[in-house]
């Protein structure tokens, strides 16, 4: 889906700024130009970009080696 129709940002662009890093608004701005013209996408595009980075934050379980489950 595009996100800043103005600079052709997608939803999957923001995605892959935070996977890469891009931690702030002004950041994501800098990489993909997003937000950098008429402004009406930053709402959405800070929001995605959050979403991304705490997506990115949650631990994952990790599974010891030898575990084996009881049947």
């Amino acid at each position: 889906m595009y996100v800043c129709i103005c600079n052709g940002v997608t939803d999957h662009d923001i995605r892959h700024a935070a996977e890469a890093g891009c931690r702030t608004m002004a950041e994501l701005t800098m990489r993909t130009g997003a937000g950098s013209s008429c402004g009406s996408c930053v709402e959405m595009a800070s929001q995605l970009l959050a979403q991304s980075r705490a997506v990115q934050a949650l631990p994952l379980p990790l599974l010891q080696p030898g575990l084996q489950h009881a049947a």
